[in-house]
């Protein structure tokens, strides 16, 4: 929808012509997601901790393994 606006608007503005380049869209469109993940990264993560959601430790492992946990 905002490529379709875009393509729209780059009539009467030429400089929006350059989201019209697959690579740009991707570049900003991992910018978005890295920039969500950073700020709602460290809220799941305590909420997670909050609700006791985690990773149970097994037994059975190597000895050195279970000092990591």
């Amino acid at each position: 929808m905002l490529l379709w606006l875009t393509e729209i608007l780059s009539q009467y503005f030429s400089s929006l012509t350059v989201f019209q380049y697959l690579t740009l869209r991707a570049i900003l469109g991992v910018m978005t997601a890295l920039g969500i993940s950073l700020l709602l990264g460290p809220w799941m993560i305590r909420k997670l901790n909050q609700l006791q959601i985690g990773q149970s430790v097994r037994d059975d492992g190597p000895q050195s393994h279970l000092s990591k946990s």
